[in-house]
């Protein structure tokens, strides 16, 4: 397992982090549904591989899921980074959601709570929130790693102009600079390499990726022309990622299935050792309904892939150049910086 500093911090993240959206699901969840026992098991797997991360969210099976990790971890808790999330409705009062200052304190005091600990290592913001005003959320934030309780701050699913506007008030005002944000990202959608990528390359923030294989649709079990494979997430209803164009994705879950079959690993190994070695990214969130899955996911962290594969990969996949970056890919090409290249290199 590899480590790489989270952002402009001096945090080292191992590049596989554990995600846990199915614990404390119901037994009926497209996703799956983890409950302690089996999450104990899991977490041992990915600890003995070399993972330091563990990824959750309030949101997560209503608490459950930092209810689970709490008492999985026990006196473990200060072997492992745990990070979570705050934004989505925790009840239902007007203020029991979004990302004021009264309803951070109070998600992030929960928090702490069910995960039976004193802190927080990553608090991320989970989704923006355009009513409350910025200055007001990065002043919780401010308050939350003062008191203790937070150690850094990232954010998650904000788009660039929401990001670039947090920086520039955490800098102006002397607040934590998120040093992550957490997006989706894969070979099916690289809409984030337009400004995220590029923005976190400029401005020193590290990627999380969550859903690094599309919500399955990269493991290699869809194929083109058959039915999604019963107990997946989409054969149960699941529509995280969207499917804009079929025909570009079993393209891409094409060349993505003969290089894994030249190796002899997994499609899903492939998808996520292709994201590992893009600009800007630090780690992916791996999750699984059972230990066969992490385990599958978790051999990834040791796959290097060819320069002749990722280029096939690259071109199967290769996302339109829109406007204005096609007219900097002929007009600015003399004065590029290495966050500009991060999408334009491909083009030129």
């Amino acid at each position: 397992m590899d480590y790489r500093l989270l952002g402009r911090s001096g945090l080292k993240v191992s590049t596989m982090t554990m995600g846990t959206m199915t614990f404390g699901r119901p037994k009926d969840s497209p996703v799956g549904s983890v409950g302690l026992a089996e999450a104990k098991r899991q977490i041992g797997i990915c600890r003995d591989a070399g993972v330091n991360m563990i990824d959750t969210a309030d949101a997560y099976s209503a608490g459950a899921s930092e209810e689970i990790i709490g008492k999985a971890l026990g006196k473990a808790r200060g072997d492992w980074l745990v990070a979570t999330k705050a934004r989505f409705a925790t009840g239902s009062g007007p203020n029991d959601r979004g990302n004021s200052r009264h309803h951070l304190i109070a998600a992030c005091e929960a928090s702490l709570r069910r995960l039976r600990t004193d802190w927080i290592d990553l608090y991320q913001l989970h989704q923006w929130d355009g009513e409350t005003p910025l200055e007001e959320t990065l002043a919780a934030l401010d308050h939350l790693v003062s008191s203790g309780k937070v150690r850094y701050v990232g954010c998650s699913n904000f788009s660039g102009w929401h990001v670039m506007r947090a920086l520039g008030i955490s800098d102006r005002q002397g607040y934590p600079r998120f040093i992550s944000q957490q997006i989706h990202y894969t070979l099916q959608a690289r809409e984030a390499e337009y400004e995220l990528v590029p923005l976190s390359v400029a401005e020193g923030l590290g990627i999380l990726v969550w859903s690094p294989i599309a919500g399955g649709l990269l493991s290699g079990k869809f194929r083109r022309d058959k039915n999604a494979p019963t107990g997946t997430r989409h054969a149960g209803g699941w529509h995280e990622p969207p499917i804009r164009d079929e025909a570009a994705l079993y393209d891409i879950i094409d060349v993505l299935v003969a290089i894994a079959d030249d190796r002899g690993v997994s499609g899903a190994q492939v998808a996520l050792a292709w994201l590992l070695g893009r600009p800007g990214v630090t780690s992916v969130v791996i999750g699984g309904r059972n230990e066969a899955q992490f385990r599958d996911s978790l051999a990834a962290a040791g796959l290097a892939l060819t320069a002749d594969e990722r280029a096939r990969l690259d071109k199967v996949s290769q996302p339109p150049l829109l406007y204005p970056y096609w007219h900097q890919s002929m007009a600015a090409k003399d004065r590029l910086s290495a966050a500009d290249l991060a999408l334009l290199a491909p083009y030129l």
